[in-house]
């Protein structure tokens, strides 16, 4: 049976090494401050004994030779006198009794009265002979330390004696009163002695890392075990730079001796630089030495830190094998970064000669000193290639020497079919020459130009075909000039695949040249081409198409159209959007308010006929086509009348005019802002304003005032300044200086400018009648016209004029409502106008040969080259127009 000992053996062994060091201190405290105590105990019990036979004596001697003392005893009474006094001197001076008693220990004072001239119990024989006697004994109080002193006279005789002591009880309490303390200090001291304990345990566990006696023997046969069984080179130096360890397999590379621990490094036998390098201890990572026929890459750090001690551990790793498939490794991941920079360094814009300068850009001088990149012209134009056989553009080039014989960018090269350019372009292969110099044939291009070609130091080329999506674009060559190497065969697939991921780009580059070809072309041929001539405005426009987004050109539009009564009318519109859908969709719009400004309507009225057609077109499109609808469109619509100088205005979600006043005062109309077009939400709004003669209006789109460095209010100010800057000039000079002034860098959007400025009717050129309704009237009307026209000088006109009034007026005086008003005016054309107070238009009708009437209204349109029927608040308006030569 294991015996106490044994159990804790057992439990020991079960700890780590910081943990039975902790218990085993912690023991020892305990019991150190265990004895401490019980020594206090008793060392406190002997100093309140003491000290209660000191102050017993003191007593006694105070009082007995206190004054007055001997007389008292001699009294008749001396317990009246003394009792008083020794129960006074008691309590002062903390013992249990002063007994005062005579020589023959009759008590005279006593604590307990009923004591008083009782015999005292106790010693008092050396008392009386002037001895003081100190006694421990059993009294009528008890167990007490008492000491007994005589009285004497002045003679030196006792005359009676004096007791004064302390029990064994009071003894005690004043010795228990120290436990409490000295357990106060003991649990201090234990505390301590604990902490420091721990401390300690924390150290050593650090050290030992929490492992027990057996678990470190296991882990330092373990350790040593891995040391010599890995397939590294390990040494340990110590601070002395000597060898302290060194593993089998760190033998085996250095070749070391037996006896290499206690030695230097340099005393070792090895190579001299890694002698020094392990000498030296300096910090190194993965650093290759070559030592005999091996490689060994080495890593080196000390051993002091985070409190270790002196010294430094090497490993040695045997990298012979792996630096031969790390280089060929290195070669493949060259290759692979080539082709990913390659996919974020060329394509970045959609420019077929931007593209494809990267592409030459890019691949010198990582893959060819020299590189040229040919195309067809119809790749160029946006066209798929025809023959292979055609002449090829040398679109562009780069190199690391600008002076070379090569042929320069822009030529158009007739390629002889020996020639690797040829070649590649006709079969979509890629061609190598690795020896230029042995002319096979490449020279028929241009035998002196292939001389000095080599001369030059070009040895060896690659011609790869730009294929992408099936179709061949061009030809890349890659010139090699600089030594060692010429091209090989596993470089030909590292040029197919870097052409092929920039071919893609460059065919997309082509599509968007086409489709921006496309788009122009349309956008172009919707636009109005030469503005119509007209009275009331002197215009000037500008349009600036730009190739931002996806295709380039977006839906900007404007128009200047003649109404009747020598009225203008001005449209400026927007779609969102770029490309052909937009570009054909600003074509609709143009068409639309075209056919709807033929009817003469109001500008409020017109835009909202134009947003029903958007919302129309809009619900009639092929979602499963994709084509995307066209709301987002916004327009402006402005009528100038320049016999009355009036502007009405409206406008569907566009920016609003600018109007340059003569004296150059600038302000923008606050024109109702709408809805843009489609949405269908809000009525539209116009505003009538009055321009004096020689004022501009200005229209434009959002693109002259927008941009992506400053905001919509700066555009506006800088559109004020720039027409506030010299007024009174004309329209074209307005156009150039507003164009300068607020035309960003790179416009990200379409721009469409008119200017308009105004000018007057003479009064001259005008002549206006009201007419009674009474069909007598027209005669005189007639007399009046032929009068007018002849001060005009249009007397040939006279005859028409007068047929085309009479049957108007008389029209007008048989179905219509009064007043009737005609006005004449002399423009690019005799204009006549009938109005009257009713709206019922007239028929055109073909009257036949039996009718008696039904002609007057297809007489005018024979004669008159244009007529029409204008809607007012008041009525309506007919109106006839007669070409002048």
């Amino acid at each position: 049976m294991a015996g106490p000992t044994g159990h804790l053996r057992s439990f020991l062994s079960m700890r780590a090494v910081a943990s039975q060091v902790f218990i085993l201190q912690a023991t020892v405290a305990a019991l150190l401050v265990v004895a401490a105590v019980v020594a206090l105990m008793q060392q406190s019990r002997a100093d309140s004994a003491r000290e209660a036979r000191t102050r017993s004596l003191a007593v006694a001697e105070t009082f007995a030779h206190s004054p007055g003392i001997v007389d008292s005893l001699k009294a008749p009474n001396p317990t009246a006198i003394l009792q008083p006094r020794a129960e006074a001197a008691r309590r002062g001076s903390r013992v249990d009794f002063i007994v005062v008693m005579t020589k023959k220990g009759i008590r005279w004072t006593h604590p307990n009265q009923d004591q008083i001239g009782k015999k005292y119990v106790g010693t008092i024989g050396p008392a009386t002979r002037g001895k003081v006697v100190t006694e421990t004994f059993t009294g009528t109080l008890g167990p007490s330390i008492r000491t007994v002193v005589p009285i004497t006279d002045s003679k030196g005789q006792a005359v009676g004696l004096v007791a004064a002591g302390i029990t064994i009880e009071h003894v005690s309490s004043l010795a228990e009163r120290q436990p409490p303390l000295i357990f106060a200090a003991a649990t201090l001291a234990l505390a301590l002695a604990t902490i420091g304990s721990a401390l300690i345990s924390r150290r050593l566990r650090h050290q030992t890392h929490g492992l027990g006696p057996a678990q470190m023997t296991r882990m330092y046969e373990h350790h040593d075990a891995v040391l010599h069984a890995v397939r590294e080179g390990v040494l340990i130096f110590g601070g002395d730079r000597r060898l302290l360890l060194a593993n089998d397999e760190a033998r085996r590379l250095l070749d070391l001796p037996v006896d290499a621990e206690g030695r230097t490094a340099l005393e070792l036998g090895i190579a001299p630089d890694m002698a020094r390098l392990l000498d030296r201890g300096d910090q190194v990572n993965d650093e290759v030495h070559l030592v005999g026929d091996r490689l060994l890459a080495v890593n080196q750090r000390p051993t002091n830190r985070e409190g270790g001690p002196p010294g430094t551990v090497t490993t040695l790793r045997n990298t012979t094998e792996l630096r031969a498939l790390t280089g060929r490794a290195d070669i493949v991941q060259g290759r692979l970064e080539l082709l990913y920079d390659a996919g974020v360094q060329i394509g970045t814009t959609l420019n077929v000669e931007r593209t494809c300068q990267e592409l030459a850009s890019f691949a010198v001088p990582r893959f060819a000193d020299f590189v040229t990149v040919d195309l067809p012209d119809a790749v160029l134009r946006g066209d798929e290639p025809g023959d292979t056989r055609a002449a090829l553009r040398r679109v562009a080039s780069a190199g690391i020497d600008e002076e070379t014989p090569l042929y320069p960018a822009g030529k158009l090269i007739h390629f002889a079919p020996s020639t690797p350019q040829a070649s590649a372009f006709e079969t979509g292969k890629a061609v190598i020459d690795k020896d230029l110099s042995a002319f096979t044939g490449w020279q028929k291009q241009e035998l002196e130009r292939a001389r000095r070609l080599v001369e030059y130091g070009i040895h060896s080329v690659i011609a790869a075909p730009l294929r992408a999506r099936g179709v061949i674009l061009g030809v890349v060559t890659f010139w090699r000039s600089q030594p060692p190497d010429p091209y090989e065969p596993e470089d030909v697939s590292l040029a197919e695949e870097l052409v092929a991921r920039a071919a893609v780009s460059i065919d997309n580059a082509r599509r968007y040249t086409r489709e921006h070809t496309m788009a122009v072309a349309l956008q172009r041929s919707m636009l109005p081409h030469l503005l119509p001539e007209q009275t009331g405005l002197e215009v000037a426009h500008r349009y600036l198409p730009t190739k931002a987004g996806p295709a380039g050109v977006g839906g900007d539009w404007f128009d200047v159209i003649p109404l009747p009564g020598a009225r203008v009318a001005i449209v400026v519109g927007d779609v969102v959007g770029h490309g052909l859908h937009a570009a054909a969709t600003m074509g609709r719009l143009r068409t639309a308010v075209h056919n709807f400004a033929t009817l003469d309507l109001p500008p409020e009225e017109l835009l909202w006929h134009v947003d029903e057609f958007v919302s129309r077109i809009d619900q009639d499109e092929d979602t499963e086509t994709g084509i995307a609808a066209i709301t987002g469109a916004t327009c402006l619509y402005a009528i100038y009348d320049p016999m009355s100088g009036i502007c009405t205005i409206a406008r569907a979600g566009h920016p609003e005019p600018a109007v340059v006043h003569p004296d150059g005062q600038v302000e923008f109309t606050e024109t109702p802002a709408g809805p843009p077009l489609g949405l269908g939400e809000l009525p539209f709004e116009s505003t009538e304003i009055w321009l004096p003669e020689g004022s501009s209006l200005v229209l434009y789109t959002d693109g002259l005032i927008e941009d992506r460095n400053r905001s919509i209010d700066e555009g506006l100010e800088l559109l004020r300044h720039a027409l506030t800057s010299r007024p009174g000039r004309p329209p074209e000079e307005t156009c150039t200086e507003v164009l300068d002034a607020l035309l960003p860098d790179q416009p990200h959007d379409d721009i469409a400018l008119i200017v308009a400025r105004t000018r007057m009717i003479r009064n001259d050129h005008t002549a206006d009648w009201d007419i009674p309704a009474d069909p007598s009237a027209v005669a005189t009307l007639r007399a009046e016209v032929t009068r007018t026209l002849a001060r005009w000088g249009l007397a040939e006109e006279a005859l028409t004029t007068e047929l085309i009034l009479s049957e108007l007026v008389t029209n007008a005086i048989r179905y219509a409502a009064a007043p009737i008003h005609v006005r004449v005016i002399r423009d690019r054309a005799l204009i006549c106008e009938v109005s009257d107070g009713s709206s019922t238009a007239p028929h055109l009708r073909r009257a036949t040969t039996t009718d008696e009437g039904g002609r007057g209204l297809f007489l005018v349109a024979q004669f008159a080259e244009r007529w029409g029927t204008r809607y007012t608040n008041a009525g309506k308006v007919i109106w006839t127009e007669q070409p002048l030569l």
